[in-house]
């Protein structure tokens, strides 16, 4: 089964065509082709995502992605049926379904996305699915990288879906995102655990601006923390650990981000900081995160029993939150698989749409419309 799928929930443009096969191991697949493009330097100007910006460059950048993922896959071609792509290429598009993000996202940014991909499934006369942002994550997240078949496949990815141990707990971490999901059965979701304001990806890019760091923030603040803990730089202030030890697993960012802006202030400003200063309180900053995030994991997997861990989102590539995660649960809970993402598809990207629709698609459990698609920018998982 093959499956083209487009994701253009934020500021990725992303198409993938993915083929899968179900075997007595579980689902074996194979990355056929893929494009991927990042507006991260477009938006840097304005501290953060501009939706409608980042909506007419998803218009202008999914014909080229398509065409670039078909070329990849091999499935360009100059017969005289198909279907005719925007610069006059013909493909024949081999595909089962097609598959695009409908939620949750930045909405008119996901309206770029499901129109390309209902013109693009009319024209081609295949049938279209909607996937859930949140769940492509986690599918991806348990799937794991067949580094043997992908070696000897030359510039092909392959990935293996098997030995699930349920429940399983995922905690996804993003730029919009901050929950810990349960799942008890395949398909069947409970948010178990939210931030009550922002996600944990926010708090990283804001925190970052205000020490003056380029957007995306997060990774540099993330480069700047390693720095200090590599020296050994301790930082000036002690930021508050929020709602660390409530009786639940829901998680808040707004205060934070509020102490590390007057933890600033009362210094004079980030321009009166040292580089070493900047440094260790990017540390704070990240060691504060990952303690809220184990002490908040550590309570979930004590109430839920889950037999399996995943962490996916764009944050889930963060090695210092990773590490601190996997060193927790390998001494507190050794019964318990963590599954740690492939770092090359923590992000926003097609290839885990498409690895949502054909699991959905092989099991039988593909979403049947009743209607036309439709953005939904604060979609649950759950829902």
């Amino acid at each position: 089964m093959r499956v083209l799928a487009i994701e253009t929930s934020c500021d990725e443009t992303g198409v993938a065509i993915v083929e899968a096969q179900k075997n007595a191991n579980g689902i074996s697949f194979t990355v056929l082709g893929a494009a991927l493009l990042s507006q991260a330097a477009l938006h840097a100007q304005y501290g953060g995502v501009f939706p409608n910006l980042a909506k007419r460059e998803h218009e202008k950048n999914l014909p080229v992605m398509l065409e670039e993922a078909l070329q990849k896959a091999d499935m360009l071609t100059t017969s005289e049926h198909g279907l005719i792509l925007p610069n006059g290429r013909i493909t024949n598009l081999e595909v089962d379904y097609i598959a695009v993000t409908h939620g949750p996202g930045l909405e008119p940014t996901l309206w770029s996305g499901i129109n390309f991909a209902e013109n693009l499934a009319k024209e081609s006369g295949k049938p279209l699915v909607g996937i859930n942002h949140m769940e492509g994550h986690l599918i991806s997240s348990l799937a794991r990288l067949d580094t043997y078949n992908s070696h000897i496949l030359e510039n092909m990815r392959m990935f293996e879906l098997r030995d699930v141990k349920l429940p399983v707990l995922a905690l996804l971490i993003s730029g919009g995102h901050t929950e810990f999901v349960l799942m008890k059965k395949w398909f069947a979701y409970e948010v178990i655990g939210n931030t009550l304001d922002d996600a944990v990806g926010e708090a990283f890019d804001k925190v970052a601006r205000m020490l003056g760091l380029p957007y995306p923030g997060g990774p540099e603040l993330s480069r700047n923390a390693k720095r200090a803990r590599e020296k050994g730089h301790e930082s000036f202030a002690k930021l508050p650990r929020p709602m660390i030890t409530t009786n639940n697993c829901d998680v808040s960012f707004s205060g934070l981000k509020t102490a590390a802006l007057y933890a600033l202030r009362d210094k004079g400003g980030v321009q009166n900081l040292s580089q070493e200063e900047k440094d260790a309180f990017a540390r704070e900053f990240e060691d504060t995160v990952a303690d809220v995030l184990v002490a908040k994991t550590r309570r979930a997997l004590t109430e839920t029993y889950a037999e399996t861990f995943v962490i996916g989102g764009g944050v889930a590539a963060n090695s210092h939150i990773r590490e601190r995660l996997q060193t927790m649960i390998a001494e507190e809970f050794p019964n318990v698989e963590f599954r740690l993402p492939e770092l090359s598809i923590t992000g926003d990207n097609a290839i885990m749409i498409a690895q949502a629709a054909l699991v959905r698609a092989l099991e039988n459990k593909l979403p049947v419309p009743s209607e036309p698609l439709r953005a939904v920018g604060n979609l649950s998982i759950a829902s």
